[in-house]
């Protein structure tokens, strides 16, 4: 068996990361601080460049039985629901990257990773493990937990969010600050609203200060949802489980088009969030510690690449490893020459992408179907995701780091 690699935090990147080590023959240790697992959250979409890691995990077969085959990706205005039709997810996802485009509700996502983990190295999973505080020496690290225990390795992942104890001990401090933005999310059964909602497309509402967005997930079973507002003053809990309520939605999004007000009113429990903004990071190694996912460039979700984001990482930072496997530390700063400035373009695009779906332009219909014909003509569509689509990280070339 070859090193042993310690990866704090069993999210979708931590997850995807030890899957990609032990099939590289890495011995590997999941710390994850929850005594239990299960997932929260609404809807995820996954791009080319993400499910071509998962298949070549051999996850085709259950991610299919999670989802569905979308159908179009399409923009309509908040008022009037005149739609624009951008392209087709399904079939030119496959002809054009050779993989598929898919939706998937997030609980089922996590819950397919952590089966492969489980079925690939029983064990490799350790649950009520909070990591309080890491240390590294020359020639390993470890990992001191809440409990008083420590776990020894030879390099550590932190795959534990924003709030990574690795990034805050060794990496930078944390300063966050208020996007201007809060998010609504939820779940829908799909039998609990009108038959229109059962077409598989990825939906995207533009207005004035705000968006919509809504798919189905759950193998069609869900519509997630998520309605991201501008708001004034100073929001400074980040916190994704802070309970709304319908009539605060609803409020919020008074004057769009009764689909849109159809599935507010149809929400159980609404969440929100405050939404944070983070510059991104010039480094994330430190000796035999890295990050990945949030914990190394944290991203608004407005171009759909945040889980993307840390499913690449995982693939490259696996085979970096594969590739230095008498240097760990050689091979962590490889990893993140080879991520840094694609991460860095993602954060930067998705806080861009506010002002296109916010435009002040859209308030008015006659404004608005210009604005929209303008900025989602095809080629800027084109423009704007096809790198991040188009991107393979099984085989993009590792690259050397800068010397200091």
């Amino acid at each position: 068996m070859g090193k042993r690699v310690l990866i704090a935090g069993a999210g979708i990147g931590g997850l995807t990361a030890a899957l990609c080590l032990l099939k590289k023959g890495f011995d590997v240790q999941v710390l994850e601080q929850a005594s239990d697992l299960k997932a929260v959250g609404a809807g995820i979409q996954l791009s080319a460049n993400a499910t071509r890691v998962l298949h070549g995990l051999g996850l085709e077969e259950p991610l299919k039985a999670a989802t569905i085959v979308p159908s179009k990706k399409c923009v309509r205005i908040w008022n009037t629901g005149q739609e624009w039709q951008l392209f087709d997810l399904g079939r030119e996802s496959l002809q054009r990257y050779g993989f598929p485009y898919m939706m998937l509700y997030r609980p089922d996502l996590h819950g397919i990773l952590v089966d492969a983990l489980q079925a690939a190295r029983p064990g490799a999973l350790t649950l009520n493990a909070k990591v309080v505080k890491v240390d590294q020496r020359d020639d390993g690290v470890s990992a001191s937990l809440q409990d008083g225990t420590t776990v020894t390795a030879d390099l550590l992942i932190g795959a534990d969010g924003v709030h990574s104890v690795a990034r805050a001990q060794w990496i930078a401090e944390d300063k966050p600050r208020f996007s201007g933005c809060i998010a609504w999310r939820g779940v829908i059964p799909t039998e609990h609203l009108p038959a229109r909602f059962s077409e598989p497309a990825g939906v995207n509402w533009v207005g004035p200060g705000r968006h919509v967005i809504h798919y189905l997930v759950n193998a069609g079973r869900l519509v997630s949802f998520t309605g991201i507002v501008e708001k004034g003053g100073d929001w400074g809990r980040e916190s994704w489980t802070e309970q709304g309520s319908i009539e605060e939605c609803l409020d919020d999004f008074r004057g769009w088009h009764e689909d849109v007000q159809a599935i507010v009113r149809q929400l159980k429990n609404p969440l929100r969030w405050a939404m944070m903004v983070r510059d991104p990071l010039a480094n994330w190694t430190r000796g035999r510690i890295t990050l990945l996912g949030d914990a190394a460039h944290p991203t608004l979700p407005f171009l759909a690449q945040g889980a993307a984001m840390a499913i690449e990482d995982g693939c490259v930072v696996a085979r970096a490893l594969e590739r230095y496997p008498d240097d760990p530390a050689f091979a962590l700063q490889v990893y993140q020459a080879t991520r840094i400035e694609r991460t860095t373009r993602i954060v930067n695009g998705s806080a861009a992408n506010t002002k296109r779906f916010h435009n002040p332009q859209l308030a008015d219909p006659v404004a608005a179907e210009r604005y929209v014909t303008e900025e989602w003509q095809e080629s800027k569509v084109r423009e704007r995701y096809e790198w991040l689509f188009a991107y393979e990280p099984e085989n993009v070339p590792l690259v050397a780091p800068v010397a200091a």
